[in-house]
C-alpha cells in the first residue's frame, strides 16, 4: 500500500475495551475500503489521553495479568492496579490492543504502528 495513514482515537472518559477494540480494528486495517486479510495495512494509530481513560474500581482490582517464564515457580501474576501504578494506562491500552489482534506473522509489526500517549 501506499505512505503510513493515520488515525487518532481520543481516550478520555471512555472505557477501556471500547477504546482498545476501536484501535485493533483500526490497526487491522478494517476501516478502510481496501482492507485485505493477509497483508499488513500501513495504518498509524494514536491514542490520547490514555490517563483519563474510565476504569471501574471493580475492574482496577479483579483484573489479573498473567505471566509464566517457563521454569518452576516463574508464575507471576499482578492487578490492573498495580501495573497501572507501575507503568501507567498507556501500558494497560497497549496489552489491551496486543491481545485484541490476531496472533500471526503481523501482530509485531501492527503493535510497532500503535502510539499511546497518557
Amino acid at each position: 500500500m501506499e505512505d503510513k495513514k493515520t488515525y487518532e482515537i481520543d481516550a478520555a472518559g471512555r472505557t477501556l475495551g471500547r477504546v482498545a477494540s476501536e484501535a485493533a480494528k483500526a490497526l487491522m486495517g478494517k476501516m478502510r475500503a481496501d482492507y485485505t486479510p493477509n497483508v499488513n495495512s500501513n495504518i498509524k494509530v494514536t491514542v490520547a489521553n490514555a490517563s483519563k481513560l474510565y476504569i471501574r474500581e471493580r475492574k482496577r482490582s479483579r483484573t489479573i495479568y498473567t505471566t509464566y517464564s517457563g521454569y518452576p515457580g516463574g508464575l507471576k501474576k499482578e492487578s490492573l492496579a498495580s501495573l497501572s501504578a507501575r507503568k501507567g494506562n498507556a501500558e494497560i491500552v497497549r496489552r489491551a490492543v496486543s491481545r485484541m489482534l490476531p496472533r500471526n506473522t503481523m501482530h509485531t509489526p501492527r503493535l510497532k504502528n500503535l502510539s499511546v500517549t497518557e
